[in-house]
């Protein structure tokens, strides 16, 4: 296999629109598979010595030249997208129509579909595509890395929960992500704010991250923790120590930070608008909320803390088998079904 990258992903910082700052990872991205930058080599020829290309989204004109290319070189299509109804809907009228034909002439260019979950599948589905030519492959994270990442700062959680200022018994609500209006982290604090904690201890309201919002995040929530972007090597530690993480996005294609919370067993909430909600959200690890229900936000966070050791424990035993052995099942199924197309044609 042969990767051809796009952009430049060298571990080099570069700037990140919905961050509002300069990311750099500390993870290698490029290690231990033969790979190249676009702009060194000639796409035609890359995808002339392939046997399949296998794309991610069509969402880049790169992107789309490839898939053109690739028909009139008669090169089979692999195609591994994000897209569902939930995130990126058609819409109505003339426009919505223009939008159909459109998608529907990029899948037509395709051979096989790799679907990351069943929302990714029903897109597929409902645009023609026929369920011979889907193979799941679940979009997934090193669950592994953040297993053991998790398990290894265990024994030190009071004490990196005494250095944030939170109490070695207080319940601890994250947020992850992009401070930016899609993923709505303000829904959260007015939710929080909404509860009464009687006499009980408030929870810590936790936020890591970056983003447009953040001015207006702090003015709702002055005595919120606000710990910046971390990277992934950083992130076990802190879904760790958290009782329940919750995502309150729209439109959102899938929300892999709800996976790493898993991966560490922590308990989740999503709202019905978050991609992974179907395939790995259920009562026993979390609750799903409408999207923009603020009340019903507030009884699931009441909820989920109250049970947040059960759900936790449950959350760790479902993304187990959410992970890169069922990616690589899927994806050798799709290349037989491939193949077998291949020899009918000859």
């Amino acid at each position: 296999m042969r990767v051809v990258f796009e952009n430049n992903p060298e571990n080099l910082a570069y700037y990140d629109s919905g961050f509002k700052r300069k990311v750099e990872w500390d993870l290698p991205l490029t290690d231990g598979y033969n790979n190249e930058y676009l702009i060194n080599t000639n796409l035609e020829e890359e995808i002339n010595d392939a046997d399949i290309l296998w794309l991610h989204g069509w969402g880049s004109r790169t992107l789309r030249r490839a898939l053109r290319i690739a028909k009139r070189l008669r090169i089979p299509v692999l195609m591994r997208a994000e897209n569902c109804d939930i995130a990126m809907p058609d819409g109505y009228g003339l426009r919505g129509w223009l939008k159909r034909y459109y998608i529907n002439r990029i899948l037509s260019y395709c051979s096989a579909f790799l679907a990351i979950g069943s929302n990714n599948q029903k897109y597929y589905l409902n645009r023609g595509v026929s369920s011979n030519q889907i193979f799941k492959t679940p979009y997934a994270i090193d669950n592994e890395k953040f297993i053991s990442g998790a398990k290894t700062v265990e024994p030190m959680r009071k004490k990196f929960k005494s250095q944030l200022g939170i109490g070695a018994e207080q319940k601890v609500i994250l947020f992850v992500g992009k401070f930016i209006p899609r993923k709505c982290p303000h829904l959260l604090i007015k939710a929080y704010n909404r509860i009464d904690w009687g006499g009980n201890t408030r929870p810590a309201l936790l936020f890591v991250g970056d983003g447009e919002m953040k001015g207006k995040l702090r003015d709702l929530a002055p005595d919120a923790i606000f710990l910046g972007f971390k990277n992934q090597s950083e992130l076990p530690a802190i879904y760790s120590i958290a009782d329940v993480m919750v995502l309150p996005s729209r439109r959102e294609p899938w929300g892999l930070v709800v996976n790493e919370a898993m991966a560490c067993g922590t308990a989740v909430i999503v709202s019905d608008q978050v991609g992974c909600a179907t395939d790995l959200i259920n009562d026993t690890c979390g609750r799903v909320f409408p999207s923009g229900d603020v009340g019903m936000l507030s009884s699931s966070i009441i909820h989920c803390l109250e049970n947040s050791d059960s759900m936790g424990k449950v959350s760790k035993e479902i993304i187990i088998n959410w992970g890169f052995s069922e990616d690589i099942t899927g994806l050798k199924g799709a290349i037989r079904y491939m193949g077998s197309i291949d020899a009918g044609k000859t």
